[in-house]
C-alpha cells in the first residue's frame, strides 16, 4: 500500500485539512499549507479553466481574476446551485471538485474517512457519493463526527493518556466547549474488549473571547482566563483526569496561563488542531487490520447488541460477528458465502451490552440437499429495515459446476432495541 493511500479529511464550514498515514513511521502526517499551518480554507475558484483552491483561491479572489465559490459546505449540504460566471454548479459538485484537486497527489486513495462537526444520514450520503465520485470503493469511505475522530486519536496514544477519563477543550472566537473520553462499563463484555464514548459536558458562552483573538485585549484576556479558570475547575470536579487536548483557534493566543496551571496540575496537556483528521485517518487505518481488538466507540447511533454466527475461520471455530457492536446499523447491510460442516439447524446469537443477555434465534434447514461436509454453498445476508429490525437471509447459491442451487431460502427478523425496548440505552 502506497504512502498516502489512507487518507484523514476533517471538514467544516470553514476550512478542511488532509491527514494521511505514513506507513514508514506508522502514524500520520499531516499536509501543510505553510509553516506549522494544516488548516485549507473551504474556497474553490476558477481562471483560465484552471481550478484552484484554499489560499491560492484566496489570493485569486483578493485580485480580482476569475470566479471564486464561496460557502462551499453549507451550499452542499442545502443543496444548492452556484453561479461562477456564465456557468452553473450544483455545489456537491463543487465541493467534489474541491476534494478531487487536494486529494490528486494521493491518488489512488483506498480508505478514506471524513471527520465532520455531526453527522447525520443526509451527510453520510453526500460524502459517501463524493467518495465514490473520487473512486474509492463505497465501502471503503467512512463517515464519523469529532467525538469519535478524537476517541480514534486516542486509541493510538500511550494507554496512560486515557487511564481515566481523557479532557477535551474547544475555543472559537465565542464559546468553549468541554468534552469526556471515558471508558463504559457493561454488563456483558466479549473477553476484554474495551467500550468507550464521549460526552459533552459543558459550555460556556464568553464574549470576551472576541477581543482576545486575534489581537490580544490585555484586560478582557485577564477576565477570560479567570472565567475559562472556573469553568475548568467546575467540568473537573470529582473527576479523574488523566489528561487534557486543547484544540479550536481560541486557544491560539496565549491569553490563558492561571488556565494552563490548572490544566497541568498532575496530568499532560497537549495542544493541536489536526487531531481530528488524524483521528479520522487512524479509523481508516483499522479497516485494514485483519484482527482489530482495539476499542469500541459507542455512542446513541451505534449498535450494542452483535449478531453472531458459528464458523470456522482459517481453522479456528469462533463467534463471528454479523453484526458488531459499535456499528451503524445503516451500514450494515452485508453478505458472505459460507460452506456447510453438516446441515443441521444454524444458532444465530443476538447478545446485548445493555443487559448482558444472550438471545438464541435458531434457523431451520430443512430443504438444504444432503450432502458431503463442504459441499452445500449458502449465502447469508444481513438487511436492516430500520435502527430496530434486521432480516437475515440463508440461501443455496449451488456449487459451482458439481451442484446447481436447490431453491432453498429462509429468512429470520430480529427485533432489537437494547434495554426495556429501548435503542442503545446503554449510554
Amino acid at each position: 500500500m502506497a504512502v498516502g493511500s489512507i487518507i484523514g479529511f476533517d471538514i467544516n464550514d470553514k476550512v478542511c485539512q488532509v491527514s494521511y498515514y505514513d506507513e514508514r513511521k506508522q502514524e500520520p502526517r499531516t499536509l501543510e499549507v505553510a509553516a506549522d499551518n494544516f488548516q485549507i480554507p473551504l474556497l474553490l475558484s476558477i481562471f483560465d479553466e484552471k481550478w484552484s483552491f484554499g489560499r491560492e483561491a484566496k489570493k485569486m479572489a483578493t485580485l480580482g481574476r476569475g470566479h471564486t465559490a464561496t460557502d462551499l459546505w453549507d451550499k452542499a449540504c442545502a443543496q444548492d446551485k452556484v453561479h461562477m460566471g456564465d456557468k452553473e454548479y450544483e455545489a456537491v459538485w463543487l465541493l467534489a471538485k474541491f476534494m478531487t484537486v487536494i486529494l490528486e497527489p494521493f491518488q489512488p486513495i483506498e480508505y478514506l474517512t471524513f471527520s465532520v462537526p455531526k453527522a447525520d444520514e443526509d451527510i453520510r450520503g453526500m460524502l459517501k457519493r463524493i467518495g465514490v465520485h473520487l473512486g474509492i470503493a463505497k465501502n471503503a469511505v467512512m463517515i464519523q463526527d469529532y467525538k469519535e475522530s478524537f476517541c480514534h486519536y486516542m486509541f493510538y496514544q500511550p494507554k496512560e493518556l486515557w487511564k481515566y477519563e481523557a479532557a477535551l477543550f474547544y475555543c472559537d472566537r465565542s464559546k468553549v466547549e468541554a468534552y469526556m473520553l471515558r471508558q463504559l462499563k457493561p454488563p456483558s463484555q466479549r473477553e476484554q474488549a474495551v467500550f468507550v464514548t464521549v460526552d459533552k459536558v459543558a459550555e460556556a458562552q464568553m464574549e470576551e473571547l472576541a477581543s482576545v483573538y486575534p489581537v490580544l485585549n490585555v484586560d478582557k484576556a485577564k477576565y477570560a482566563d479567570e472565567r475559562f479558570k472556573n469553568f475548568i475547575e467546575g467540568v473537573f470536579e470529582k473527576k479523574l483526569i488523566s489528561s487534557v487536548f486543547l484544540t479550536g483557534e481560541g486557544f491560539e493566543n496565549n491569553w490563558y496561563p492561571n488556565s494552563l496551571r490548572v490544566l497541568c496540575n498532575g496530568r499532560r496537556a497537549f495542544m493541536g488542531n489536526n487531531m481530528y483528521s488524524k483521528g479520522a485517518c487512524y479509523a481508516a487505518y483499522r479497516c485494514i487490520l485483519d484482527n482489530d481488538d482495539g476499542p469500541v466507540y459507542l455512542d446513541e447511533t451505534k449498535m450494542i447488541e452483535q449478531i453472531s454466527l458459528k464458523m470456522r475461520v482459517r481453522g479456528q471455530e469462533t463467534w463471528y460477528p454479523l453484526v458488531s457492536w459499535g456499528a451503524q446499523w445503516y451500514e450494515s447491510d452485508k453478505q458472505w458465502e459460507v460452506l456447510l460442516e453438516d446441515s443441521s439447524d444454524i444458532e444465530v446469537h443476538i447478545e446485548s451490552l445493555s443487559n448482558g443477555k444472550l438471545r438464541i434465534q435458531p434457523v431451520s434447514l430443512i430443504g438444504v440437499p444432503k450432502r458431503k461436509n463442504y459441499s452445500v454453498r449458502i449465502r447469508i445476508s444481513t438487511l436492516f429495515i430500520n435502527e430496530r429490525l434486521c432480516k437475515v437471509t440463508f440461501k443455496d447459491v449451488g456449487f459451482g459446476d458439481f451442484f446447481p442451487p436447490s431453491g432453498f431460502e429462509t429468512e429470520v427478523e430480529l427485533q432489537l432495541g437494547g434495554n426495556n425496548g429501548q435503542f442503545n440505552s446503554l449510554l
